[in-house]
């Protein structure tokens, strides 16, 4: 079967493929406590083992992505699913400790470097306007419907036949988007660059103003949202554990669920709003909503439940609300022909928030105490510094834009 790109029905498998892909990607996070336990990790190695995939990812990223600029976006997207694959794999079959554990954690992050932004250019490349930044919210949402999917799936088969069975259905699902994109992606290459320029060559890509203003919104916003993500499940169970929660209310790992379907339509509804009110002024109210209640969420750890659920669903909604304009605003800034280079350091400069962010709160956390209100507000609390700083870098650039 072979499908047009640039046509609904190959829009849809590419998302579906992203979706296989990204689905094992936060197994990890949902059973966080169960290997702090396991291998007896402090908080400084599970933020470790949380942030290798994004330090793996922060230098493959920008060679996978220029490299589609040069050659078929086909082949860098076989290699970043078979890469997740085997890592998933490896993850659930031979990792026993924390140092095997991170090898297979780096070999994910490199894995989705190959996957993530190419298989988004693949999507945005043959469209224009208002269709290309639809199309981009659509990957957006797809990701991050695997991504609220991943903890309940984790959460459910770990339940069922442990752990390491969450790691191997992950892998089997990325499996899944290889097959895909063997079938509908195109060999085609890609179209012919300016004489003279070279292939690692980003200095285009950093006199581009606009661009660059976006990509610092998009690096603290992956950094946000990659804390949430790397703590929220072990917040929570800290939270019951200090203050039970009522019976009906669903486990931390389904919570997480339910908080990423919701961030989805969040997403959504901002790429919309951003193309009605003006990206700046959506981008500007989830940095600033996002470094209040990032604040407010850590001191709420001796709250009662419901009110530690409520502030987690309320920042990950202001972490989701600028998602899909972010990347959106790259895509539209880029020049064409150096399309791949930009989202190249676009995601390079995200992800490596990605890597700081669970890393430096595990710190502080350990530093504070390792639990309580105060550890988490601390923990939390030092992402708002980050947001804050992060907004006046974008308002600097796109003024000078």
């Amino acid at each position: 079967m072979s499908l047009l790109p640039g046509t609904p029905r190959f829009v849809a498998a590419m998302v579906t493929a992203q979706v296989l892909t990204q689905i094992g990607a936060f197994t990890l996070p949902a059973l966080l406590p169960v290997y702090i336990d396991r291998w007896s990790l402090s908080g400084t190695e599970a933020g470790w083992l949380i942030g290798i995939f994004f330090a793996a990812y922060v230098p493959a990223v920008p060679v996978l992505l220029a490299l589609t600029d040069r050659v078929p976006a086909r082949r860098i997207y076989l290699v970043g699913t078979g890469a997740t694959a085997l890592a998933h794999l490896g993850f659930g079959l031979l990792a026993d400790d924390f140092w095997s554990g991170l090898a297979c954690r780096a070999l994910a992050g490199i894995g989705w470097a190959g996957a993530y932004m190419p298989g988004l250019k693949a999507i945005a490349d043959p469209l224009t306007g208002s269709a290309q930044t639809r199309a981009v919210s659509w990957h957006a949402a797809g990701v991050g419907f695997a991504g609220a999917l991943s903890f309940a799936m984790a959460g459910a088969i770990a339940s069922l036949a442990g752990p390491d069975a969450a790691f191997l259905a992950g892998g089997v699902m990325a499996a899944g988007a290889f097959a895909i994109a063997l079938v509908i992606l195109p060999d085609t290459p890609p179209p012919p660059r300016a004489p003279g320029a070279r292939l690692l060559d980003f200095r285009p890509v950093l006199r581009n103003r606009r661009a660059l203003a976006w990509i610092a919104g998009y690096c603290v916003h992956t950094l946000e949202m990659a804390v949430l993500r790397a703590w929220g499940v072990a917040f929570l169970a800290a939270s019951f554990a200090a203050t039970a929660p009522p019976a009906w209310l669903p486990g931390p790992t389904m919570l997480f669920t339910i908080a990423g379907l919701i961030g989805i339509g969040v997403s959504l509804l901002g790429n919309e709003a951003s193309e009605r009110l003006g990206r700046a002024r959506i981008v500007s109210i989830a940095m600033l909503g996002g470094a209040a209640l990032s604040l407010v969420t850590g001191f709420s750890a001796g709250a009662p439940a419901l009110v530690a659920v409520a502030c987690v669903f309320a920042w990950n909604a202001a972490i989701y609300l600028d998602s899909s304009a972010l990347t959106a605003g790259t895509v539209q800034a880029a020049e064409p022909a150096l399309r791949g280079a930009t989202m190249g350091v676009h995601s390079m400069a995200g992800y490596a928030g990605g890597f700081v962010g669970p890393l430096l709160t595990g710190v502080v956390l350990d530093s504070a105490g390792g639990d309580g209100a105060l550890a988490w507000g601390l923990a939390f609390g030092q992402v708002a510094l980050i947001t804050l700083a992060g907004f006046a870098v974008l308002r600097w650039l796109g003024r000078r834009a």
